[in-house]
């Protein structure tokens, strides 16, 4: 394994718990602290709070002071989704984006919209973000109209974490991160969130099926258990 890439795992969690935070950590620092450089005090809405890169998203986002808002799909992942620390979740299959946008901005919209699901809800963050904002989005593989950009004089940041390993360029900078999300670890500001059902690597079939049901919860952890 490439030394740049390796940490220690912290001691306050098993190695299982740890495994699960590191991509998902890492896609959360890209976008908040080096794309869109969140400040304290400022207003972010996270698409798909309770996901794998959500939850660590609310947990990054408050650790950093901002005033976290996150979209969810039910009353049970609106709960999780403040006890890892969101300020404020939304079930959009109840309350339509403009009905919050209204809300919880007055109609100004968020500083900052972290899109982890992409398709029509990129397109719902472009109209989430205030004049001048900012949106990030972990998936843009999609065509769409880009006039809401113009007209608001957005930013539009791209992450897409496979690069450093395909490029070889910012695997420097990736010790520090990963250091980083250890101290976030031991001082109880970050804990993984993990689906009620785990996997050993001969059930990866069994896996994906759970993961794209829905039913999964957080992330979906691989084990040697069983092989």
């Amino acid at each position: 394994a490439d030394a740049r890439l390796l940490t220690l795992a912290p001691s306050k969690l098993s190695l299982e718990e740890a495994s699960v935070l590191p991509l998902v950590f890492l896609t959360s620092y890209n976008a908040l602290v080096e794309k869109a450089q969140l400040k304290a005090g400022q207003k972010v809405l996270i698409h798909g709070g309770t996901g794998g890169v959500g939850q660590a998203a609310i947990q990054l986002a408050k650790a950093l002071k901002a005033k976290v808002y996150t979209t969810v799909s039910s009353p049970e992942k609106a709960e999780l989704a403040l006890s890892l620390g969101a300020d404020v979740a939304i079930n959009y299959t109840q309350q339509s984006p403009a009905s919050y946008l209204e809300e919880f901005t007055a109609n100004q919209g968020f500083d900052l919209v972290f899109d982890t699901v992409g398709g029509e809800v990129l397109n719902q963050s472009f109209s989430a973000a205030k004049t001048n904002g900012q949106v990030v989005s972990i998936n843009t593989r999609s065509t769409h109209d880009l006039s809401q950009l113009h007209a608001k004089g957005l930013s539009l940041h791209v992450v897409f974490m496979a690069l450093p390993l395909l490029t070889g360029q910012g695997r420097d900078e990736e010790t520090a991160k990963l250091a980083y999300m250890c101290q976030l670890i031991d001082a109880q500001q970050l804990k993984p969130l993990l689906a009620k059902e785990s996997f050993g690597f001969h059930q990866i079939a069994q896996a994906h099926t759970y993961l794209e049901s829905g039913q999964a919860v957080g992330k979906v952890l691989l084990t040697h258990q069983g092989i």
